[in-house]
Protein backbone atom coordinates (compact mmCIF):
# COMPACT_ATOMS: atom_id res chain seq x y z
CA UNK A 1 0.00 0.00 0.00
CA UNK A 2 1.32 3.41 -0.89
CA UNK A 3 0.82 6.41 1.28
CA UNK A 4 -1.38 9.19 -0.04
CA UNK A 5 -0.92 12.89 0.37
CA UNK A 6 -0.70 14.37 3.85
CA UNK A 7 -3.75 16.20 5.14
CA UNK A 8 -4.31 18.67 7.95
CA UNK A 9 -7.07 18.29 10.48
CA UNK A 10 -8.00 20.98 12.96
CA UNK A 11 -9.40 19.62 16.21
CA UNK A 12 -10.75 21.47 19.18
CA UNK A 13 -8.58 21.11 22.29
CA UNK A 14 -10.95 18.71 24.05
CA UNK A 15 -11.18 16.35 21.08
CA UNK A 16 -7.43 16.42 20.56
CA UNK A 17 -6.78 15.60 24.23
CA UNK A 18 -9.13 12.62 24.11
CA UNK A 19 -7.60 11.27 20.90
CA UNK A 20 -4.02 11.82 22.09
CA UNK A 21 -4.81 9.90 25.30
CA UNK A 22 -6.32 7.05 23.27
CA UNK A 23 -3.25 6.97 21.02
CA UNK A 24 -0.91 6.93 24.05
CA UNK A 25 -2.84 3.99 25.52
CA UNK A 26 -2.14 2.09 22.30
CA UNK A 27 1.51 3.16 22.30
CA UNK A 28 1.29 5.07 19.02
CA UNK A 29 1.32 8.70 17.95
CA UNK A 30 -1.77 10.74 17.21
CA UNK A 31 -1.13 10.69 13.44
CA UNK A 32 -0.89 6.90 13.39
CA UNK A 33 -4.04 6.63 15.51
CA UNK A 34 -6.00 8.97 13.23
CA UNK A 35 -4.72 7.09 10.16
CA UNK A 36 -5.91 3.77 11.64
CA UNK A 37 -9.31 5.28 12.42
CA UNK A 38 -9.64 6.69 8.90
CA UNK A 39 -8.58 3.41 7.28
CA UNK A 40 -11.06 1.46 9.40
CA UNK A 41 -13.87 3.86 8.47
CA UNK A 42 -12.93 3.71 4.77
CA UNK A 43 -13.13 -0.12 4.85
CA UNK A 44 -16.52 0.10 6.58
CA UNK A 45 -17.82 2.55 3.98
CA UNK A 46 -16.55 0.34 1.14
CA UNK A 47 -18.24 -2.76 2.61
CA UNK A 48 -21.51 -0.87 3.11
CA UNK A 49 -21.39 0.32 -0.51
CA UNK A 50 -20.79 -3.22 -1.78
CA UNK A 51 -23.67 -4.54 0.34
CA UNK A 52 -26.01 -1.83 -0.94
CA UNK A 53 -25.03 -2.52 -4.55
CA UNK A 54 -25.49 -6.27 -4.00
CA UNK A 55 -28.94 -5.64 -2.50
CA UNK A 56 -29.90 -3.49 -5.50
CA UNK A 57 -28.78 -6.23 -7.92
CA UNK A 58 -30.66 -8.90 -5.95
CA UNK A 59 -33.82 -6.78 -5.88
CA UNK A 60 -33.57 -6.22 -9.62
CA UNK A 61 -32.90 -9.88 -10.40
CA UNK A 62 -35.85 -10.91 -8.20
CA UNK A 63 -38.16 -8.96 -10.54
CA UNK A 64 -37.11 -10.95 -13.60
CA UNK A 65 -39.46 -13.72 -14.72
CA UNK A 66 -36.54 -16.14 -15.03
CA UNK A 67 -35.56 -15.56 -11.40
CA UNK A 68 -39.15 -15.91 -10.20
CA UNK A 69 -39.44 -19.20 -12.11
CA UNK A 70 -36.19 -20.42 -10.59
CA UNK A 71 -37.36 -19.70 -7.05
CA UNK A 72 -40.80 -21.18 -7.72
CA UNK A 73 -39.16 -24.31 -9.11
CA UNK A 74 -36.63 -24.69 -6.29
CA UNK A 75 -38.87 -23.40 -3.52
CA UNK A 76 -37.91 -22.75 0.06
CA UNK A 77 -35.81 -25.34 1.91
CA UNK A 78 -37.94 -27.49 4.18
CA UNK A 79 -37.07 -28.94 7.52
CA UNK A 80 -37.12 -32.73 7.49
CA UNK A 81 -37.21 -34.76 10.71
CA UNK A 82 -36.36 -31.67 12.74
CA UNK A 83 -33.01 -31.26 10.90
CA UNK A 84 -31.86 -28.72 8.38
Amino acid sequence: MTMGSPISVHLDDSTQEVLEAAARERGIGLSAYLREMAEREARKISKEKIRAESRAVAEYVATLPEAQAFYADWGTPAVEDGKR
